[in-house]
């Protein structure tokens, strides 16, 4: 194919963002070099084989495992987040095992407890050994996103990490928690997105939706929260109900806003795109899948 990028053949076929937020709600995070990262979103070619076989396993029981880094965390020491419990500990390398181990059974945890996460964690692919994409576009939206934290001290603790999902969306980010996914963020979007989070809104031309909702529902989460957007900025909406079928769905939000309050019902459609998920599928050529778009939406 002519294109080099498949984020640029995803901006060019109108692929949504909205309906691709999918994500596990529990994390566990693990600070390690980039620079020794394999293909593998948790794995590192310095790691032993019996830590990676470790993660593998705790992946396999229902948790989402990453490597994450930024330049002035130390090789041989590391950071390990827990979210959403919020917690963070500070662990020597010879030690992760044993730490691995003591937190797998439910032992104190005490030796490695690091201060509490007070600010919600922000996470910006980078991880160009599983897409070229997350290089191009990740690394130069992440410096922004981390000068611009600490010029304006917003509350986020910005790290680069491994794969997120949606190559195609680069740069990738994610919020946690709870978990909030953003796609196709630029540098020169860093400071809006942040003062948007900051203030308890969604950057709207960057959501991907909410995790625990359905692709629909993400979909029309970002209809309703776009048409409030002039008037309730900070609205917060509660799913009321969600009917229809496998291509086409009502669904209904009640929104909330100080003391303004209603309804919006909003119907979302599938279509069919020709994409590519990530630049190792370029060679192959683009494939038809669906996703969902918003067809009406109205006060209720």
């Amino acid at each position: 194919m002519s294109h080099r990028f498949c984020a640029d053949l995803s901006r060019e076929q109108h692929d949504p963002l909205a309906g691709s937020a999918a994500h596990f709600e529990r994390n566990l995070l693990i600070s390690w070099p980039r620079n020794k990262w394999t293909r593998n979103l948790r794995h590192a070619n310095d790691m032993p084989d019996s830590l990676a076989k470790t993660l593998d396993a705790i992946a396999a029981d229902g948790r989402r495992v990453n490597l994450i880094h930024r330049r002035e965390q130390a090789d041989e020491s590391h950071q390990v987040f827990l979210m959403p419990e919020r917690r963070r500990f500070v662990v020597p390398r010879e030690a992760l095992e044993t730490f691995l181990a003591a937190w797998q059974s439910g032992a104190p945890l005490t030796a490695w407890e690091g201060a509490r996460v007070d600010h919600d964690l922000l996470l910006c692919c980078t991880h160009g050994k599983k897409d070229k994409c997350c290089a191009k576009y990740g690394y130069q939206t992440y410096k922004q996103l981390a000068q611009v934290v600490a010029a304006h001290e917003l509350p986020f603790d910005v790290w680069e990490s491994s794969h997120l999902g949606g190559c195609r969306f680069a740069a990738s980010l994610i919020l946690l928690s709870p978990v909030r996914k953003y796609g196709r963020l630029t540098p020169q979007q860093a400071l809006p997105f942040l003062q948007a989070e900051a203030q308890g809104r969604r950057f709207l031309p960057g959501y991907r939706g909410d995790s625990q909702l359905t692709p629909a529902q993400q979909c029309a989460q970002l209809a309703a929260l776009t048409f409030l957007e002039q008037r309730y900025p900070t609205a917060n909406l509660t799913l009321q109900d969600d009917t229809g079928n496998e291509h086409r769905r009502r669904i209904l939000w009640r929104w909330e806003q100080d003391d303004a309050h209603g309804r919006l019902q909003t119907v979302c459609e599938t279509a069919t795109i020709l994409r590519v998920d990530m630049c190792s599928d370029l060679d192959d050529g683009p494939t038809e899948s669906l996703v969902w778009h918003a067809s009406e939406i109205s006060p209720a």
